[in-house]
C-alpha cells in the first residue's frame, strides 16, 4: 500500500537544545520519584494462572484487544487536544513539539519496570500491571499521531482557510468541515503504524516477571509465554495463530476500510493509480442498517453539536503568540516556573542518590550499554543485509510486489515479542542461546521497518532512470552504485532510526529472562535494569535507565539526525 503524500514531517534537531535538557531534567525528576516509590514496593508478588486450555484464547485475546483499545482512545484524544493546540498557538508550538521530539526519541520499555513498581504501592498489582500496560501502549503510539494532527493543521492548503474565512466558519465548523477532514488521511496511516507497533509493547507487559514479582496479566502475551514454558507446543502454535488470526482480522475489517474511507479527504486532481481498497468498506456502503443509523442517530446527533458548539463570524487566524488572553500569562508562567522548580529539586536529590552507586556499578553500567550497542548494530546490519535487495525487487517488480508485500504486511503486524518465547524455547539450550536470542528479537522487531522504507524508496525511483540505467547496460554493480544506493539512502536513513529504536527497547525484555523457573541473563543494559529490578537496587535502576535514555538521545541527536539531514540535502530526487 502506498504511503499519503502529506506524511508525518518530524522536526529536524541536529543539536542539544534546551528542550532536550528540559525533557532529561523532568524525566530524572519523574524517574526519582518512581524509584522512591518503588522502595515501598511488595517483594513478592503472585501473578495470575495462566490456563493453556484453547477454550481460554479468546477471553485472553479480548483481554488484549481491550487494552490495546483503551490505550489507542487515550492516544488518540491526547493527539488531537495536544497537536491542534500547538499548531493553533504558535508561542505555546514552540515548546510543546520540541518537548514531543525528544520524548519520541526515548526507549520507553526502559521505563517498564519503574511504572510498574512505582504504581504496585498506590494500587493493588493487578490494578498497577493494567494501567502500566495501557501507558506503555499510549507512550508507544500517542507521540506518532500527534506529530501527524500537528503537521496537517499547520499545512492546511491557503485556499481552504480561505473558503472557511468565506463561510464564515467558526472554530467548530472550521474544525469539522476542515482541518479534520484534511488531517484524517494521514491521521488514518499514522493509526495502522502506531497500532501495529503498540503489540509490542502491549505483548511485554503481559509477559514481564522480574525476579520474586510477577507483573503478568491474563492475555496473549501471558499466554505464550506460559506455552513455551511449559514446552506446550500445540498451546503454542494456538496463540500464535490467534494472534496471526486478529492481526489479519483488524486489518480487513478495521484499518482497510478506515483507509478507503479516507481516501475521500484527499485533495487530487485525479485520482490515484493504487488506491487502498477495502471489500468490508463497500459492503457497509451498501448496508441498509449502515443507511438507517447514519439518517435516525448519527445526523440529528451532529446537528445537535453543530448547534451547541457553532460561534458564527468567529475570525480565521492562527494564534501568533502575542493574541490571546493575556492576563492569563502570568498565571501560565507562574505554574511553568513552580513545575520547574520542583522537577529541578526531584533531579538534584536523584543526583545525590546516583552519587551514593559505587564506581564499579557505574562500569557495569558502560559495559552493558557497549554491549547492547553492539547487539543493536548487529541487528541492524542484518536487517539491512536482506531487507534491501528482497526491497528494491518488490518496490521496482510489480509481479513481486503483488504476491510478497501483503505478506510482509502481515508478517510486520505481528509482534516480535510474541514470538520471543518461541525463540527461547528453541535456542536457550545453545550456547550463548540467550545472546542469539536477543539478537533475533532486534532483529525481529527492526527489519520491517527497514523492508517498507525500501520499498517506498525503490517505487519512487522514476521509471525513465530505470530505463536509462538498462539502455546504457550498467552492470549490476554500477547500477547499485550510481542509482538503487543513492535513491534508496534518505529512505534507509528513516528506516534506519525507527528501527534502531525499536532495536533498543527490545534489549528490555530480551537480556534477562525467567524461563523454565531458572533466571537466564546475558551482559547488556537492559539486564542491568532487570537485575537491578529484581534485586531492589534503585539507584542503579535510576542510574541504568537514565544512562540508556541518555545514550539514545545523544546517538539520535548526533548521529542518525546529521545522517538523515545528509541524506535529505545530498540525494533527495526532485
Amino acid at each position: 500500500m502506498k504511503r499519503p503524500g502529506f506524511s508525518t514531517v518530524l522536526p529536524r534537531v541536529t543539536r542539544l537544545t534546551f528542550g532536550d535538557v528540559m525533557v532529561f531534567v523532568a524525566l530524572t525528576g519523574i524517574l526519582y520519584v518512581g524509584t522512591r516509590l518503588a522502595l515501598r514496593a511488595p517483594a513478592v508478588v503472585a501473578g495470575p494462572e495462566i490456563s493453556l486450555d484453547a477454550t481460554a484464547l479468546p477471553w485472553y485475546a479480548a483481554l488484549s484487544l481491550a487494552r490495546m483499545s483503551a490505550a489507542y482512545a487515550l492516544s488518540l484524544v491526547f493527539s488531537l487536544a495536544y497537536g491542534y493546540y500547538a499548531a493553533r498557538n504558535r508561542r505555546a508550538g514552540q515548546v510543546m513539539i520540541p518537548l514531543l521530539d525528544v520524548l519520541q526519541s526515548v526507549p520507553i520499555l526502559s521505563f517498564l519496570p519503574v511504572v510498574l513498581l512505582s504504581l504496585s504501592v498506590l494500587l493493588s498489582s493487578a490494578v498497577a500491571a493494567e494501567l502500566a500496560a495501557v501507558v506503555l501502549i499510549f507512550t508507544s503510539q500517542a507521540w506518532n499521531l500527534t506529530f501527524s494532527v500537528y503537521q496537517s493543521t499547520r499545512t492546511v492548503p491557503g485556499e481552504l482557510r480561505e473558503a472557511a474565512a468565506v463561510f464564515r466558519f467558526g472554530a467548530w465548523f472550521r474544525l469539522k468541515y476542515v482541518e479534520l477532514p484534511f488531517a484524517a488521511n494521514g491521521l488514518v496511516w499514522n493509526s495502522v503504524m502506531s497500532w501495529a507497533g503498540g503489540w509490542f509493547f502491549l505483548m511485554a507487559a503481559e509477559m514481564f516477571t522480574v525476579g520474586s514479582r510477577d507483573f503478568r496479566l491474563p492475555g496473549l502475551g501471558s499466554y505464550l509465554s506460559t506455552a513455551a514454558q511449559a514446552g506446550d507446543l500445540h498451546a503454542l502454535g494456538l496463540g500464535v495463530a490467534t494472534m496471526i488470526a486478529i492481526v489479519v482480522a483488524l486489518d480487513q475489517l478495521l484499518w482497510r476500510p478506515l483507509l478507503a474511507w479516507a481516501q475521500r479527504f484527499k485533495l487530487e486532481t485525479v485520482e490515484g493509480e493504487h488506491e487502498p481498497q477495502s471489500w468490508f468498506h463497500d459492503q457497509l456502503a451498501r448496508a441498509w442498517l449502515v443507511e438507517r443509523f447514519l439518517d435516525k442517530w448519527w445526523a440529528p446527533f451532529m446537528e445537535r453539536l453543530d448547534r451547541r458548539w457553532q460561534i458564527p463570524h468567529a475570525p480565521v487566524v492562527i494564534d501568533n503568540g502575542k493574541t490571546g488572553a493575556a492576563s492569563r500569562d502570568w498565571r501560565v508562567r507562574l505554574i511553568v516556573v513552580a513545575a520547574g522548580i520542583g522537577l529541578l529539586y526531584l533531579a538534584l536529590s536523584a543526583g545525590r542518590l546516583l552519587a551514593t552507586l559505587p564506581l564499579a556499578a557505574w562500569r557495569d553500567i558502560a559495559i552493558g550499554l557497549g554491549a547492547t550497542l553492539l547487539r543493536v548494530t548487529a541487528a541492524l546490519l542484518l536487517a539491512a543485509a536482506w531487507t534491501i535487495p528482497v526491497g528494491v525487487a518488490i518496490g521496482t517488480r510489480p509481479r513481486f510486489a503483488a504476491v510478497l508485500q501483503p505478506v510482509a504486511q502481515v508478517a510486520a503486524s505481528v509482534p516480535a515479542t510474541a514470538l520471543f518465547p518461541i525463540l527461547l524455547l528453541a535456542l536457550l539450550h545453545l550456547p550463548g542461546g540467550l545472546n542469539l536470542a536477543a539478537v533475533l528479537l532486534m532483529l525481529l522487531g527492526s527489519q520491517w521497518y527497514l523492508l517498507f522504507n525500501v520499498i517506498a524508496g525503490a517505487s519512487a525511483i522514476p521509471r525513465d532512470l530505470r530505463d536509462t540505467t538498462a539502455l546504457l547496460r550498467l552492470s549490476p554493480v554500477e547500477r547499485w552504485r550510481t542509482l538503487l544506493l543513492p535513491a534508496l539512502f534518505p529512505y534507509v536513513v528513516t528506516g534506519a532510526i525507527t528501527a534502531v529504536g525499536g532495536a533498543w527497547n527490545a534489549s528490555v525484555v530480551a537480556e534477562y529472562v525467567q524461563f523454565g523457573g531458572e533466571t537466564h541473563a546475558t551482559l547488556g543494559i537492559g539486564a542491568v535494569i532487570s537485575h537491578a529490578t529484581a534485586t531492589g537496587d534503585f539507584a542503579l535502576l535510576l542510574a541504568a535507565t537514565l544512562a540508556m535514555v541518555v545514550t539514545v538521545v545523544l546517538l539520535n541527536r548526533l548521529f542518525w539526525q546529521p545522517l538523515y539531514r545528509l541524506a535529505e540535502a545530498r540525494y533527495r530526487m526532485e
